[in-house]
């Protein structure tokens, strides 16, 4: 099954704000993520239905809603969780 993406306004921001190397593989990490959850991914212990993925030194924060990724954030490591 491939999953949908939604990207969120603030979470396009924070990706054109990355160099390109970044944003290529963010890009390519995500494709994989729509056919295979599976991967990098950790579920959040704060959140319900929240996870990261881990790509290099940055975190993708997404939601899984209704059979949709909806990407919510997109920051360095050190920033991700606060």
């Amino acid at each position: 099954m491939r999953y949908p993406i939604k990207i969120s306004e603030s979470a396009l921001a924070e990706l054109k704000g990355l160099p390109k190397e970044v944003r290529r593989n963010i890009g390519f990490r995500l494709d994989q993520l729509c056919e295979d959850l599976h991967g990098d991914v950790k579920k959040l212990k704060a959140e319900k239905d929240h996870y990261r993925l881990r790509v290099g030194q940055h975190r993708v924060l997404f939601r899984l809603a209704e059979g949709v990724i909806e990407v919510y954030a997109v920051r360095n490591r050190r920033d991700a969780y606060e």
